[in-house]
Protein backbone atom coordinates (compact mmCIF):
# COMPACT_ATOMS: atom_id res chain seq x y z
CA UNK A 1 0.00 0.00 0.00
CA UNK A 2 0.90 3.50 -0.43
CA UNK A 3 2.09 6.15 2.44
CA UNK A 4 -1.44 7.56 3.49
CA UNK A 5 1.26 10.93 4.31
CA UNK A 6 -1.18 13.93 3.24
CA UNK A 7 -0.58 17.12 1.22
CA UNK A 8 -2.83 19.85 1.54
CA UNK A 9 -5.46 21.08 -1.06
CA UNK A 10 -7.21 24.49 -1.26
CA UNK A 11 -10.68 25.13 -1.11
CA UNK A 12 -11.53 28.40 -2.46
CA UNK A 13 -15.10 28.34 -2.13
CA UNK A 14 -14.64 27.31 1.17
CA UNK A 15 -11.53 29.40 2.36
CA UNK A 16 -10.21 26.08 4.04
CA UNK A 17 -7.01 23.66 3.62
CA UNK A 18 -8.25 20.05 4.00
CA UNK A 19 -5.72 16.94 4.39
CA UNK A 20 -6.00 14.72 1.57
CA UNK A 21 -4.28 11.68 1.03
CA UNK A 22 -1.00 11.83 -1.26
CA UNK A 23 -1.20 10.02 -4.25
CA UNK A 24 0.53 6.79 -4.80
CA UNK A 25 2.94 7.58 -7.72
CA UNK A 26 3.18 10.71 -9.75
CA UNK A 27 0.57 9.05 -12.29
CA UNK A 28 -2.22 9.69 -9.44
CA UNK A 29 -4.03 12.96 -9.22
CA UNK A 30 -5.60 14.26 -6.19
CA UNK A 31 -9.34 14.76 -6.27
CA UNK A 32 -10.97 17.97 -4.27
CA UNK A 33 -12.62 17.40 -0.93
CA UNK A 34 -16.09 18.11 0.24
CA UNK A 35 -15.68 22.06 2.24
CA UNK A 36 -16.41 21.41 5.68
CA UNK A 37 -18.82 23.47 7.57
CA UNK A 38 -18.28 25.06 10.95
CA UNK A 39 -14.78 25.24 11.06
CA UNK A 40 -12.24 27.78 10.30
CA UNK A 41 -8.84 27.29 8.55
CA UNK A 42 -5.99 29.51 7.65
CA UNK A 43 -6.20 31.13 4.20
CA UNK A 44 -3.00 30.56 2.10
CA UNK A 45 -2.23 32.34 -1.01
CA UNK A 46 -0.69 30.68 -3.97
CA UNK A 47 0.51 33.81 -5.40
CA UNK A 48 3.44 35.60 -4.81
CA UNK A 49 1.49 38.63 -2.78
CA UNK A 50 -0.84 38.27 0.18
CA UNK A 51 -3.99 37.04 -0.88
CA UNK A 52 -7.63 40.36 -0.60
CA UNK A 53 -10.12 39.32 1.71
CA UNK A 54 -13.63 38.49 0.15
CA UNK A 55 -15.70 41.57 -0.05
CA UNK A 56 -18.18 41.82 3.18
CA UNK A 57 -21.11 41.38 1.40
CA UNK A 58 -19.88 37.78 -0.43
CA UNK A 59 -19.12 37.15 2.99
CA UNK A 60 -22.16 37.53 4.48
CA UNK A 61 -24.30 36.14 1.38
CA UNK A 62 -21.83 32.83 1.52
CA UNK A 63 -22.82 33.08 5.35
CA UNK A 64 -26.50 32.26 4.97
CA UNK A 65 -26.11 29.57 2.04
CA UNK A 66 -27.93 26.65 3.10
CA UNK A 67 -25.62 23.54 2.84
CA UNK A 68 -26.83 22.54 -1.01
CA UNK A 69 -26.32 25.88 -1.86
CA UNK A 70 -22.72 26.23 -0.53
CA UNK A 71 -22.40 22.54 -2.59
CA UNK A 72 -23.40 23.89 -5.80
CA UNK A 73 -21.19 26.76 -5.28
CA UNK A 74 -18.24 24.44 -4.77
CA UNK A 75 -19.37 21.80 -7.76
CA UNK A 76 -19.59 24.58 -10.29
CA UNK A 77 -16.58 26.94 -8.65
CA UNK A 78 -14.62 25.57 -11.85
CA UNK A 79 -17.11 24.67 -14.85
CA UNK A 80 -13.88 23.90 -17.36
CA UNK A 81 -12.64 21.56 -15.16
CA UNK A 82 -14.05 17.80 -16.37
CA UNK A 83 -15.28 15.73 -13.99
CA UNK A 84 -12.60 13.02 -13.30
CA UNK A 85 -15.30 9.92 -13.52
CA UNK A 86 -18.24 8.48 -15.03
CA UNK A 87 -20.30 5.46 -15.36
CA UNK A 88 -23.05 3.79 -17.57
CA UNK A 89 -25.17 1.16 -18.24
CA UNK A 90 -23.77 -1.72 -20.12
CA UNK A 91 -25.31 -5.08 -20.33
CA UNK A 92 -25.02 -7.46 -17.49
CA UNK A 93 -21.77 -8.99 -17.45
CA UNK A 94 -20.02 -6.89 -19.38
CA UNK A 95 -17.53 -4.24 -18.55
CA UNK A 96 -17.11 -0.21 -18.82
CA UNK A 97 -14.11 -0.98 -21.51
CA UNK A 98 -15.27 -4.29 -23.56
CA UNK A 99 -19.03 -3.44 -23.46
CA UNK A 100 -20.19 -3.00 -27.22
CA UNK A 101 -23.66 -1.79 -26.22
CA UNK A 102 -23.84 0.69 -23.74
CA UNK A 103 -26.14 3.67 -22.47
CA UNK A 104 -26.05 7.18 -21.22
CA UNK A 105 -27.44 7.03 -17.50
CA UNK A 106 -29.60 9.75 -18.78
CA UNK A 107 -31.22 7.43 -21.07
CA UNK A 108 -34.28 5.65 -20.36
CA UNK A 109 -33.62 2.34 -20.35
CA UNK A 110 -33.88 -0.82 -18.57
CA UNK A 111 -32.94 -3.63 -20.55
CA UNK A 112 -30.44 -4.44 -23.16
CA UNK A 113 -31.22 -4.94 -26.87
CA UNK A 114 -31.21 -8.89 -26.20
CA UNK A 115 -33.37 -8.44 -23.02
CA UNK A 116 -31.21 -9.34 -20.33
CA UNK A 117 -30.81 -7.44 -17.46
CA UNK A 118 -28.53 -3.95 -17.30
CA UNK A 119 -25.90 -2.58 -15.23
CA UNK A 120 -24.48 -0.11 -13.99
CA UNK A 121 -20.47 0.15 -14.68
CA UNK A 122 -17.76 2.70 -13.42
CA UNK A 123 -14.20 3.69 -15.42
CA UNK A 124 -12.63 1.83 -13.49
CA UNK A 125 -9.37 2.59 -14.83
CA UNK A 126 -10.02 6.35 -13.81
CA UNK A 127 -11.09 5.12 -10.41
CA UNK A 128 -7.34 3.36 -10.22
CA UNK A 129 -5.32 6.38 -10.48
CA UNK A 130 -6.09 7.05 -6.46
CA UNK A 131 -4.65 4.10 -4.41
CA UNK A 132 -6.70 2.01 -1.98
CA UNK A 133 -5.45 4.34 0.69
CA UNK A 134 -6.89 7.85 -1.02
CA UNK A 135 -10.30 6.37 -1.10
CA UNK A 136 -10.45 4.69 2.54
CA UNK A 137 -9.33 8.14 4.13
CA UNK A 138 -11.54 10.07 1.99
CA UNK A 139 -14.71 7.99 2.54
CA UNK A 140 -13.88 8.30 6.28
CA UNK A 141 -13.40 11.85 6.59
CA UNK A 142 -16.84 12.03 5.25
CA UNK A 143 -18.65 10.08 7.85
CA UNK A 144 -21.04 11.97 10.08
CA UNK A 145 -20.66 15.37 8.69
CA UNK A 146 -23.86 17.40 7.56
CA UNK A 147 -22.03 18.62 4.41
CA UNK A 148 -23.74 18.06 1.33
CA UNK A 149 -24.65 15.13 0.29
CA UNK A 150 -21.51 13.67 2.11
CA UNK A 151 -23.65 13.11 5.21
CA UNK A 152 -25.49 10.79 3.37
CA UNK A 153 -23.62 7.20 4.09
CA UNK A 154 -24.81 6.51 0.05
CA UNK A 155 -23.33 9.90 -1.13
CA UNK A 156 -20.09 9.87 0.68
CA UNK A 157 -19.37 7.55 -1.66
CA UNK A 158 -20.84 9.41 -4.44
CA UNK A 159 -17.70 8.51 -7.08
CA UNK A 160 -18.47 4.87 -6.82
CA UNK A 161 -22.30 6.00 -7.06
CA UNK A 162 -22.98 8.36 -9.45
CA UNK A 163 -20.47 10.10 -9.97
CA UNK A 164 -21.61 13.05 -12.56
CA UNK A 165 -24.67 14.42 -10.94
CA UNK A 166 -25.10 17.68 -9.55
CA UNK A 167 -25.19 18.37 -5.75
CA UNK A 168 -28.79 19.92 -6.77
CA UNK A 169 -29.93 17.45 -8.26
CA UNK A 170 -29.31 15.07 -5.31
CA UNK A 171 -32.24 13.85 -3.26
CA UNK A 172 -31.14 12.55 0.07
CA UNK A 173 -32.40 12.31 3.60
CA UNK A 174 -28.54 11.20 4.91
CA UNK A 175 -29.61 7.62 4.82
CA UNK A 176 -26.86 5.23 5.48
CA UNK A 177 -24.40 5.34 7.85
CA UNK A 178 -26.79 2.41 9.94
CA UNK A 179 -25.66 1.15 13.15
CA UNK A 180 -23.43 -2.27 13.37
CA UNK A 181 -24.73 -4.00 16.21
CA UNK A 182 -22.48 -6.53 18.25
CA UNK A 183 -24.89 -9.29 19.06
CA UNK A 184 -22.85 -10.44 21.76
CA UNK A 185 -25.67 -12.32 23.78
CA UNK A 186 -27.40 -13.67 20.37
CA UNK A 187 -24.15 -15.22 19.60
CA UNK A 188 -22.72 -16.92 22.92
CA UNK A 189 -26.67 -17.90 24.13
CA UNK A 190 -28.13 -19.22 20.85
CA UNK A 191 -25.24 -19.61 18.37
CA UNK A 192 -23.20 -21.96 20.02
CA UNK A 193 -20.86 -19.42 21.50
CA UNK A 194 -19.86 -17.17 19.00
CA UNK A 195 -18.69 -14.01 20.35
CA UNK A 196 -18.25 -11.98 16.69
CA UNK A 197 -21.22 -11.62 15.58
CA UNK A 198 -23.03 -8.13 13.84
CA UNK A 199 -25.99 -7.28 12.58
CA UNK A 200 -26.30 -4.46 10.06
CA UNK A 201 -29.28 -2.48 11.16
CA UNK A 202 -30.04 -1.24 7.70
CA UNK A 203 -33.87 -0.68 9.02
CA UNK A 204 -32.77 1.75 11.27
CA UNK A 205 -33.15 3.98 8.12
CA UNK A 206 -35.34 7.20 6.62
CA UNK A 207 -38.27 4.91 5.96
CA UNK A 208 -37.34 1.91 7.98
CA UNK A 209 -35.76 -0.37 5.71
CA UNK A 210 -32.39 -0.33 3.15
CA UNK A 211 -34.58 0.38 0.14
CA UNK A 212 -33.75 3.66 1.13
CA UNK A 213 -30.33 3.18 0.26
CA UNK A 214 -31.23 2.50 -3.61
CA UNK A 215 -34.17 4.88 -3.68
CA UNK A 216 -31.66 7.89 -2.89
CA UNK A 217 -29.96 7.04 -6.26
CA UNK A 218 -32.79 6.21 -8.47
CA UNK A 219 -34.62 9.85 -7.37
CA UNK A 220 -31.84 11.58 -7.43
CA UNK A 221 -31.49 10.92 -11.28
CA UNK A 222 -34.92 11.46 -12.17
CA UNK A 223 -34.67 14.40 -10.39
CA UNK A 224 -31.89 15.13 -12.96
CA UNK A 225 -33.87 13.77 -15.84
CA UNK A 226 -37.09 15.93 -15.65
CA UNK A 227 -35.25 18.99 -14.78
CA UNK A 228 -33.26 17.91 -18.44
CA UNK A 229 -36.93 18.10 -19.41
CA UNK A 230 -36.95 14.07 -20.71
CA UNK A 231 -39.77 12.73 -20.85
CA UNK A 232 -40.94 11.45 -17.15
CA UNK A 233 -43.60 12.79 -15.38
CA UNK A 234 -43.35 9.94 -12.46
CA UNK A 235 -42.14 7.11 -10.87
CA UNK A 236 -43.70 3.77 -10.73
CA UNK A 237 -43.44 0.46 -8.86
CA UNK A 238 -44.63 -2.82 -7.69
CA UNK A 239 -44.26 -3.71 -4.28
CA UNK A 240 -44.23 -5.54 -0.85
CA UNK A 241 -44.26 -2.74 0.86
CA UNK A 242 -40.83 -1.36 1.22
CA UNK A 243 -39.68 0.02 -1.78
CA UNK A 244 -43.25 1.89 -2.11
CA UNK A 245 -42.50 3.74 1.39
CA UNK A 246 -38.61 4.42 0.16
CA UNK A 247 -40.30 5.72 -3.33
CA UNK A 248 -42.74 7.74 -2.01
CA UNK A 249 -40.97 9.24 0.77
CA UNK A 250 -37.95 10.31 -1.41
CA UNK A 251 -40.10 11.56 -4.32
CA UNK A 252 -42.51 14.02 -1.81
CA UNK A 253 -39.01 15.73 -0.93
CA UNK A 254 -38.61 16.22 -4.56
CA UNK A 255 -42.09 16.82 -5.32
CA UNK A 256 -42.65 14.13 -8.11
CA UNK A 257 -45.43 11.79 -8.13
CA UNK A 258 -44.99 8.51 -7.40
CA UNK A 259 -47.68 5.70 -8.25
CA UNK A 260 -47.70 2.64 -6.27
CA UNK A 261 -48.91 -0.77 -6.97
CA UNK A 262 -49.68 -3.12 -4.00
CA UNK A 263 -50.49 -6.66 -3.78
CA UNK A 264 -53.91 -6.57 -2.02
CA UNK A 265 -53.83 -7.71 1.61
CA UNK A 266 -50.60 -9.24 1.62
CA UNK A 267 -48.29 -6.27 3.18
CA UNK A 268 -48.52 -4.88 7.12
CA UNK A 269 -50.58 -1.44 7.62
CA UNK A 270 -47.30 0.40 8.76
CA UNK A 271 -46.21 -0.94 5.24
CA UNK A 272 -49.05 0.75 3.81
CA UNK A 273 -50.16 3.49 5.33
CA UNK A 274 -46.32 4.60 4.74
CA UNK A 275 -46.79 5.49 0.40
CA UNK A 276 -50.47 6.81 1.71
CA UNK A 277 -49.00 9.47 3.83
CA UNK A 278 -46.55 10.66 1.85
CA UNK A 279 -48.89 10.96 -0.77
CA UNK A 280 -48.54 8.10 -3.51
CA UNK A 281 -51.29 7.41 -5.57
CA UNK A 282 -51.80 3.69 -4.64
CA UNK A 283 -53.24 1.12 -6.29
CA UNK A 284 -54.39 -2.02 -4.37
CA UNK A 285 -54.62 -5.25 -6.97
CA UNK A 286 -55.78 -8.08 -6.10
CA UNK A 287 -53.00 -10.12 -7.30
CA UNK A 288 -49.36 -11.22 -5.57
CA UNK A 289 -45.95 -8.94 -6.36
CA UNK A 290 -44.92 -10.89 -9.38
CA UNK A 291 -48.70 -9.62 -10.70
CA UNK A 292 -48.22 -6.88 -9.66
CA UNK A 293 -44.64 -6.54 -11.10
CA UNK A 294 -45.87 -7.29 -15.20
CA UNK A 295 -48.41 -4.82 -14.65
CA UNK A 296 -46.17 -1.73 -13.40
CA UNK A 297 -43.68 -3.06 -16.54
CA UNK A 298 -46.10 -3.19 -18.99
CA UNK A 299 -47.71 0.34 -18.04
CA UNK A 300 -44.46 1.88 -17.66
CA UNK A 301 -43.68 0.88 -21.47
CA UNK A 302 -46.71 2.93 -22.72
CA UNK A 303 -46.56 5.68 -20.39
CA UNK A 304 -43.56 7.88 -19.65
CA UNK A 305 -44.12 6.68 -15.85
CA UNK A 306 -40.00 6.25 -14.30
CA UNK A 307 -39.89 2.16 -13.58
CA UNK A 308 -38.35 2.46 -10.34
CA UNK A 309 -38.30 -1.70 -9.96
CA UNK A 310 -34.49 -3.72 -9.19
CA UNK A 311 -34.85 -4.13 -12.77
CA UNK A 312 -34.02 -0.51 -12.97
CA UNK A 313 -29.87 -1.06 -11.90
CA UNK A 314 -29.37 2.49 -10.53
CA UNK A 315 -30.88 1.34 -6.88
CA UNK A 316 -28.20 -1.30 -6.58
CA UNK A 317 -25.35 1.66 -6.68
CA UNK A 318 -26.81 2.61 -3.09
CA UNK A 319 -27.42 -0.64 -1.57
CA UNK A 320 -24.01 -1.50 -2.49
CA UNK A 321 -22.71 1.10 -0.48
CA UNK A 322 -24.22 -0.88 2.61
CA UNK A 323 -20.74 -3.34 2.10
CA UNK A 324 -18.89 -0.31 1.89
CA UNK A 325 -19.77 0.60 4.99
CA UNK A 326 -19.14 -2.77 6.93
CA UNK A 327 -15.88 -2.68 5.78
CA UNK A 328 -15.62 0.85 7.42
CA UNK A 329 -17.29 -0.32 10.31
CA UNK A 330 -14.15 -2.93 10.83
CA UNK A 331 -11.91 -0.42 10.36
CA UNK A 332 -11.50 -1.84 6.53
CA UNK A 333 -11.28 -6.05 8.07
CA UNK A 334 -13.08 -8.13 5.73
CA UNK A 335 -15.31 -10.23 7.95
CA UNK A 336 -15.48 -14.25 6.94
CA UNK A 337 -19.75 -14.07 6.57
CA UNK A 338 -22.42 -12.02 5.17
CA UNK A 339 -25.91 -12.88 5.38
CA UNK A 340 -28.23 -11.60 3.56
CA UNK A 341 -32.18 -11.92 2.92
CA UNK A 342 -33.04 -12.37 -0.52
CA UNK A 343 -36.26 -11.98 -2.56
CA UNK A 344 -36.23 -10.38 -5.86
CA UNK A 345 -31.97 -10.57 -5.07
CA UNK A 346 -30.94 -7.91 -6.22
CA UNK A 347 -29.64 -6.80 -2.60
CA UNK A 348 -27.23 -10.13 -2.39
CA UNK A 349 -25.55 -8.66 -5.80
CA UNK A 350 -25.65 -5.32 -4.37
CA UNK A 351 -23.64 -6.58 -1.15
CA UNK A 352 -21.29 -8.41 -3.84
CA UNK A 353 -20.76 -5.23 -6.10
CA UNK A 354 -19.73 -3.47 -2.99
CA UNK A 355 -17.19 -5.69 -1.33
CA UNK A 356 -15.57 -6.27 -5.03
CA UNK A 357 -15.19 -2.79 -6.00
CA UNK A 358 -13.46 -2.26 -2.74
CA UNK A 359 -11.47 -5.36 -3.58
CA UNK A 360 -11.02 -4.49 -7.42
CA UNK A 361 -9.91 -0.91 -6.04
CA UNK A 362 -7.37 -1.90 -3.24
CA UNK A 363 -9.05 -0.51 -0.02
CA UNK A 364 -9.21 -4.44 1.03
CA UNK A 365 -7.68 -7.98 -0.37
CA UNK A 366 -10.36 -9.96 -0.26
CA UNK A 367 -14.11 -10.73 -0.29
CA UNK A 368 -16.16 -12.08 2.00
CA UNK A 369 -18.23 -15.05 2.04
CA UNK A 370 -22.04 -14.22 1.18
CA UNK A 371 -24.93 -16.61 1.91
CA UNK A 372 -28.42 -15.64 0.77
CA UNK A 373 -31.34 -16.54 3.13
CA UNK A 374 -34.70 -17.12 1.68
CA UNK A 375 -38.40 -18.28 2.91
CA UNK A 376 -39.12 -21.44 2.51
CA UNK A 377 -42.65 -20.42 1.11
CA UNK A 378 -40.64 -18.46 -1.28
CA UNK A 379 -37.21 -20.07 -1.95
CA UNK A 380 -36.54 -20.62 -6.05
CA UNK A 381 -33.13 -19.39 -5.36
CA UNK A 382 -32.78 -22.15 -2.89
CA UNK A 383 -33.98 -24.84 -4.98
CA UNK A 384 -31.99 -23.37 -8.05
CA UNK A 385 -28.40 -24.05 -5.47
CA UNK A 386 -29.71 -27.64 -4.05
CA UNK A 387 -29.87 -28.54 -7.49
CA UNK A 388 -26.01 -27.39 -8.77
CA UNK A 389 -27.51 -24.67 -10.54
CA UNK A 390 -28.65 -27.34 -13.10
CA UNK A 391 -32.33 -25.60 -13.86
CA UNK A 392 -34.36 -22.28 -13.07
CA UNK A 393 -37.74 -22.75 -11.97
CA UNK A 394 -39.64 -20.30 -10.77
CA UNK A 395 -41.90 -20.71 -7.93
CA UNK A 396 -45.85 -19.96 -6.95
CA UNK A 397 -44.92 -17.91 -3.61
CA UNK A 398 -47.08 -19.15 -0.85
CA UNK A 399 -47.70 -16.70 2.14
CA UNK A 400 -44.81 -15.84 4.84
CA UNK A 401 -44.54 -13.49 7.39
CA UNK A 402 -41.09 -12.63 5.79
CA UNK A 403 -43.84 -10.37 3.17
CA UNK A 404 -40.93 -8.26 1.02
CA UNK A 405 -39.49 -11.28 0.39
CA UNK A 406 -42.64 -13.35 -0.71
CA UNK A 407 -41.69 -13.59 -4.34
CA UNK A 408 -41.60 -16.17 -6.27
CA UNK A 409 -40.49 -15.17 -10.20
CA UNK A 410 -37.44 -12.63 -9.05
CA UNK A 411 -36.15 -10.62 -11.70
CA UNK A 412 -32.46 -10.48 -10.56
CA UNK A 413 -31.36 -14.31 -10.27
CA UNK A 414 -29.12 -13.79 -13.05
CA UNK A 415 -27.69 -11.13 -10.50
CA UNK A 416 -27.83 -13.38 -7.63
CA UNK A 417 -25.99 -16.75 -8.97
CA UNK A 418 -23.22 -14.24 -10.44
CA UNK A 419 -22.84 -13.07 -6.83
CA UNK A 420 -22.58 -16.60 -5.15
CA UNK A 421 -20.49 -18.33 -7.72
CA UNK A 422 -17.72 -15.83 -7.31
CA UNK A 423 -18.21 -15.45 -3.21
CA UNK A 424 -18.51 -19.29 -3.02
CA UNK A 425 -21.70 -18.24 -1.62
CA UNK A 426 -24.49 -20.59 -0.37
CA UNK A 427 -27.90 -20.21 -0.05
CA UNK A 428 -30.32 -21.12 2.87
CA UNK A 429 -34.01 -21.60 3.71
CA UNK A 430 -35.87 -20.92 6.59
CA UNK A 431 -39.82 -22.31 7.14
CA UNK A 432 -42.24 -19.90 8.95
CA UNK A 433 -41.55 -21.38 12.60
CA UNK A 434 -37.75 -20.94 11.88
CA UNK A 435 -38.07 -17.67 11.48
CA UNK A 436 -40.62 -16.18 13.25
CA UNK A 437 -38.37 -18.56 16.51
CA UNK A 438 -35.27 -16.25 15.17
CA UNK A 439 -36.57 -13.34 15.45
CA UNK A 440 -38.18 -14.14 18.87
CA UNK A 441 -35.06 -15.19 19.94
CA UNK A 442 -33.05 -12.19 18.87
CA UNK A 443 -35.55 -10.11 20.36
CA UNK A 444 -34.89 -11.39 23.74
CA UNK A 445 -31.14 -10.31 24.16
CA UNK A 446 -32.29 -6.59 22.98
CA UNK A 447 -33.07 -6.59 19.20
CA UNK A 448 -36.34 -5.90 17.79
CA UNK A 449 -35.94 -7.36 14.40
CA UNK A 450 -37.88 -8.09 11.21
CA UNK A 451 -38.89 -11.59 9.91
CA UNK A 452 -36.54 -11.13 6.90
CA UNK A 453 -34.01 -10.76 9.60
CA UNK A 454 -35.42 -13.80 10.89
CA UNK A 455 -34.70 -16.11 7.72
CA UNK A 456 -31.75 -14.45 7.86
CA UNK A 457 -31.04 -15.46 11.44
CA UNK A 458 -32.26 -19.06 10.80
CA UNK A 459 -29.37 -19.19 8.24
CA UNK A 460 -26.89 -18.52 10.69
CA UNK A 461 -28.33 -21.12 13.01
CA UNK A 462 -28.55 -23.80 10.63
CA UNK A 463 -24.99 -23.17 9.24
CA UNK A 464 -23.47 -22.42 12.75
CA UNK A 465 -24.82 -25.80 13.66
CA UNK A 466 -23.44 -27.95 10.62
CA UNK A 467 -20.00 -26.37 11.67
CA UNK A 468 -19.82 -23.88 8.18
CA UNK A 469 -19.48 -21.52 10.16
CA UNK A 470 -16.88 -21.62 12.52
CA UNK A 471 -17.28 -20.36 16.33
CA UNK A 472 -14.51 -17.41 15.83
CA UNK A 473 -16.03 -16.34 11.99
CA UNK A 474 -16.71 -13.06 12.02
CA UNK A 475 -20.44 -13.05 10.68
CA UNK A 476 -22.94 -10.21 9.41
CA UNK A 477 -26.26 -10.80 9.30
CA UNK A 478 -28.00 -7.99 7.27
CA UNK A 479 -31.10 -6.66 9.26
CA UNK A 480 -33.13 -4.95 6.35
CA UNK A 481 -36.29 -3.58 7.80
CA UNK A 482 -37.86 -2.11 11.07
CA UNK A 483 -39.62 -4.58 13.59
CA UNK A 484 -41.94 -1.39 14.13
CA UNK A 485 -43.17 -2.80 10.43
CA UNK A 486 -44.35 -5.68 11.53
CA UNK A 487 -45.67 -5.31 14.74
CA UNK A 488 -48.85 -7.21 13.89
CA UNK A 489 -46.81 -10.79 13.28
CA UNK A 490 -44.61 -10.15 16.55
CA UNK A 491 -48.43 -9.40 18.75
CA UNK A 492 -49.75 -12.85 16.81
CA UNK A 493 -46.70 -14.58 17.95
CA UNK A 494 -46.31 -14.14 21.59
CA UNK A 495 -50.28 -14.01 21.55
CA UNK A 496 -49.74 -17.69 20.05
CA UNK A 497 -52.48 -16.79 17.64
CA UNK A 498 -50.86 -18.67 14.70
CA UNK A 499 -52.19 -21.71 13.29
CA UNK A 500 -50.00 -24.51 13.55
CA UNK A 501 -47.45 -22.99 15.01
CA UNK A 502 -45.94 -24.00 19.02
CA UNK A 503 -44.63 -20.07 19.38
CA UNK A 504 -42.13 -21.40 21.36
CA UNK A 505 -39.85 -18.40 22.46
CA UNK A 506 -43.31 -16.25 23.32
CA UNK A 507 -43.70 -13.89 25.80
CA UNK A 508 -47.56 -13.04 26.74
CA UNK A 509 -48.21 -10.91 29.40
CA UNK A 510 -49.75 -12.74 32.88
CA UNK A 511 -53.02 -11.78 33.64
CA UNK A 512 -52.97 -11.12 37.74
CA UNK A 513 -55.81 -9.29 40.15
CA UNK A 514 -55.08 -6.11 41.21
CA UNK A 515 -54.10 -7.64 44.24
CA UNK A 516 -50.88 -7.12 45.96
CA UNK A 517 -50.33 -10.57 47.21
CA UNK A 518 -51.53 -11.93 43.65
CA UNK A 519 -48.84 -9.68 42.80
CA UNK A 520 -46.23 -10.92 44.89
CA UNK A 521 -47.16 -14.56 44.58
CA UNK A 522 -46.20 -14.03 40.68
CA UNK A 523 -43.31 -11.51 40.85
CA UNK A 524 -41.88 -14.35 43.33
CA UNK A 525 -42.23 -17.00 41.12
CA UNK A 526 -40.88 -15.32 38.05
CA UNK A 527 -37.68 -14.41 40.18
CA UNK A 528 -37.53 -17.62 41.99
CA UNK A 529 -36.80 -18.83 38.15
CA UNK A 530 -34.48 -16.58 36.82
CA UNK A 531 -31.89 -17.32 40.43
Amino acid sequence: MASTSASLVHHSSASAFLPIPSPSNANHKTLPAPPLRGRTFPVISCSASPSSPEPAAATAAAAHNNIRDEAIRHFHSKPNDPIPFSAKYVPFGCDFDSATESYSLDEIVYRSQSGSLLDVSHDMSSLRRYDGAYWRSLFDSRTGKTTWPYGSGVWSKKEWVLPEISPDHIVSAFEGNSNLFWAERFGKQHVRGMDDLWVKHCGISHTGSFKDLGMTVLVSQVNRLMKLKRPVVGVGCASTGDTSAALSAYCAAAGIPSIVFLPADKISLAQLVQPIANGAFVLSIDTDFDGCMKLIREVTAELPIYLANSLNSLRLEGQKTAAIEILQQFNWEVPDWVIVPGGNLGNIYAFYKGFKMCKDLELVDRIPRLVCAQAANANPLYLYYKNGWKEFKPVKAETTFASAIQIGDPVSIERAVYALKNSDGIVEEATEEELMNAMARADSTGMFTCPHTGVALTALLKLRERGVIGPRDRTVVVSTAHGLKFTQSKIAYHSKEIDGMECTFANPPVQVKADFGAVMDVLKGYLGQKS
